[in-house]
């Protein structure tokens, strides 16, 4: 049972309901409302995990919510459209809606539907976040954190770290560290590896008392997992 919460933004009581018994029932939290601007206001204040959003709607159309809430988020959203009107869903598309279905439409297909947009977002989620034990790497805040406390770091630290989580439980010279980091055209002594890894393990290893990066004699360094 999952505890996603997903805002419904659809103006027909009957279909509102129906749709939100059927959400609750697969485990998803439900909250509606029943014109655009109720519904835009939720949309950008709360914390929601997919939006489905009728474009027909009083105050406020679906798909000018949707131009608003892309400024801001990149949330999933689904639009419902009263028939197949070809370019109101290009135009969905276009706006940055991740699916539409078609009404009347089978409760199946729009759970489907809800179900690969949300995989697609927490796999996109997934590839922005950098994690080894309690250590977690934020490609899209660019930010480093240890059991929710922050690190500081240089931008070269960043990248250091970056390449070791990507590349965790592997073995990697420094030769193969210089050329990720540093760069091809980089001609000074690899030692400055060395130099690097002790600013990253006083950091990270000594500040939280966990060795989380570890020296393979004379071949360079890996980031494990687990001692």
């Amino acid at each position: 049972m999952n505890e996603q919460k997903i805002l419904l933004i659809e103006d027909e009581v009957k279909i509102s309901r129906f749709l939100e018994l059927e959400l609750k029932h697969e485990g998803y939290q439900v909250e509606q409302a029943y014109d655009g601007r109720t519904g835009l206001t939720k949309a950008l204040d709360g914390d929601f995990a997919l939006i489905i959003l009728d474009i027909m709607l009083p105050s406020i159309n679906g798909l000018e919510i949707l131009r608003r809430i892309r400024k801001n988020s990149d949330i999933p959203v689904i639009m419902l459209t009263a028939k197949d009107e070809t370019m109101d869903k290009v135009m969905g598309l276009d706006m940055g809606a991740d699916d539409y279905i078609t009404k009347p439409f089978a409760i199946e297909e729009l759970l489907a539907r809800i179900r690969v947009a949300l995989k697609r977002k927490a796999q996109v989620m997934k590839s922005s976040l950098l994690e080894v034990n309690e250590l977690r790497l934020d490609l899209d805040k660019y930010s480093v954190s240890y059991n929710q406390h922050p690190i500081e770091l240089t931008k070269r630290e960043f990248d250091l770290l970056k390449y070791l989580l990507e590349n965790k439980n592997i073995v990697l010279t420094r030769e193969k560290l210089v050329e990720a980091v540093w760069g091809y055209d980089y001609m000074g002594d690899t030692n400055i590896v060395d130099v690097y890894i002790r600013y990253l393990r006083s950091k990270i290893d000594d500040r939280f008392n966990h060795k989380i990066i570890h020296t393979v004699r004379g071949v360079g360094y890996l980031l494990k997992d687990e001692e």
